[in-house]
């Protein structure tokens, strides 16, 4: 069986990028790896058929042949791995795009998740107001240390790699936030990511899906 990956049957944020399937598409994209998608609704997600594949129920999974993978950071490394295209050939520099991968993952978008959670879902509490700046100023600490590491660079480290894709794809969840604007050096950073064709491509697929019809409407 080919490369089958799940993603939202209606997306929360209505195809802007922003959905954990996008990282895995553009991954595919870069790798030029053929693909299908299974669309998921939410209750779909919960049964047990999904379950199986990925035990928290989100979205997405990756499915080739007997193998069945979720996180997003699992499912671009292994395409890193098997496909040429997000890796160097260097063994140190691909040590190197390794530990920006996790470092988009576990230093840079904690916090930045943990906006969206004051923010969406724990809004109308009555702390809310106060934890706000509180989380917006952790986010600005490792910016500016991102910032400063990356200066007038155009990647992370050398040519563009499996953690330049995993930190623009977390780092694009700030842009509505405006937080992203006061760092022009990572905006641009950003900018140059969306810019790159596997990334139209990725992002031209999902929002396809949010934008047609559904059976609902």
């Amino acid at each position: 069986m080919g490369i089958v990956i799940t993603a939202f049957e209606r997306s929360p944020d209505g195809g802007k990028g922003l959905a954990r399937d996008t990282r895995v598409r553009w991954a595919l994209e870069e790798t030029g790896q053929p693909y299908d998608v299974r669309l998921l609704s939410f209750q779909a997600m919960k049964a047990p058929a999904h379950l199986a594949l990925h035990p928290f129920g989100q979205i997405p999974t990756y499915e080739e042949d007997d193998l069945a993978l979720f996180e997003t950071g699992s499912i671009v490394f292994h395409l890193a791995e098997r496909h040429p295209g997000l890796f160097p050939q260097d063994a140190n520099a691909r040590a190197r795009a390794i530990t920006w991968m996790f470092a988009a993952v576990n230093t840079i978008e904690p916090p930045i998740l943990d906006l969206v959670t004051v923010r969406i879902h724990e809004g109308d509490k009555p702390w809310a107001a106060e934890r706000l700046p509180l989380v917006a100023d952790r986010i600005r600490v490792r910016l500016k240390q991102l910032a400063a590491h990356l200066g007038d660079s155009e990647w992370l480290d050398g040519d563009f790699s499996a953690g330049d894709l995993m930190m623009v794809s977390v780092l694009l969840r700030l842009r509505l936030s405006g937080i992203l604007d006061e760092f022009p050096s990572l905006a641009a950073y950003v900018a140059r990511g969306e810019a790159r064709p596997a990334y139209q491509r990725a992002f031209a697929a999902q929002l396809a899906i949010n934008a047609a019809p559904s059976l609902a409407d």
